[in-house]
């Protein structure tokens, strides 16, 4: 097991205090003192004893079987990707380590140089690894040695980019959860949630709702400060054999103010797009 002291009983716990009761089908007679499900009512309705659920979440049995975990994520109503997380959690499903240093492949770099879109590689901690000029003229924060999560939550520049800051934060923090699985105490993830826990409200506030989403694609709708507003489609690309680093594009829709504003990018050697021309 990681060095978290509980992270399968944090998990449960915080979804099961997102739970509206009446979503389950249990009356609500008076006013509840803690928010979601009772701790004996997510036991009764998954079928285990409370005594067991409770051992579950203090952290005193830590190798459930999957059917008990299966169970709990049909009650706690986990979508595919969180009860692949929660089953993660288990003491049975150790975190494979991985090399301090992290590598990106040659060919990858290459790649990165000569594609006609915004694009870099980020950890499974959503370090930037490497960047081309079209992605840091997007944004600054996307070049090497930067950090997307500290940026979000720390850079007001970076945050004034996003159309929507508050969905934005929530997708990078479940998508963070999805990539770390249960390895949230390794050193250095543990030292930039810490980081982050004390330094942002609003990051403390979404970290503790354990929200887990897939890495996947997704509409990107920014307001550049040179070329005003963004609309692009995000892909991510997980790369074999690098200890999960992703390759992340954005591209814009065929001849779209997007894409328009995109070619500025491309045209400008030093970077600094001077805007897009009305009309």
């Amino acid at each position: 097991m990681s060095k978290t002291a509980n992270a399968l009983g944090e998990y449960l716990r915080a979804r099961r205090e997102l739970i509206d009761p009446a979503l389950v089908g249990l009356p609500v007679v008076g006013v509840r003192r803690t928010p979601g499900l009772r701790r004996e009512e997510v036991a009764t309705l998954a079928g285990i004893s409370a005594d067991y659920y409770l051992r579950l979440e203090q952290g005193r049995d830590r190798n459930p079987s999957p059917q008990v975990l299966e169970a709990l994520a049909r009650v706690l109503r986990l979508d595919e990707i969180a009860t692949e997380h929660l089953l993660s959690l288990t003491a049975a499903r150790p975190a494979a380590r991985r090399p301090r240093r992290e590598v990106v492949p040659a060919g990858i770099r290459q790649l990165l140089e000569v594609i006609n879109v915004p694009a870099f590689v980020e950890s499974r901690s959503f370090d930037v690894l490497a960047a081309n000029r079209l992605a840091e003229a997007v944004s600054p924060n996307i070049r090497p040695g930067l950090n997307r999560l500290r940026a979000i939550f720390l850079d007001p520049g970076e945050q004034a980019l996003y159309e929507d800051w508050e969905k934005a934060a929530r997708g990078l923090v479940a998508g963070f959860r999805a990539s770390v699985g249960s390895d949230v105490g390794d050193p250095r993830i543990a030292q930039l949630v810490g980081e982050l826990s004390l330094a942002s409200e609003p990051f403390r506030r979404l970290w503790a709702r354990h929200d887990v989403t897939a890495l996947a694609g997704g509409t990107l709708r920014l307001r550049h400060p040179s070329l005003g507003p963004l609309e692009l489609r995000r892909e991510k690309l997980p790369l074999t054999d690098t200890g999960g680093q992703i390759l992340a594009l954005y591209h814009a829709e065929p001849g779209s103010e997007s894409a328009r504003a995109l070619d500025l990018l491309r045209s400008a050697p030093d970077g600094e797009p001077r805007g897009v021309e009305a009309g």
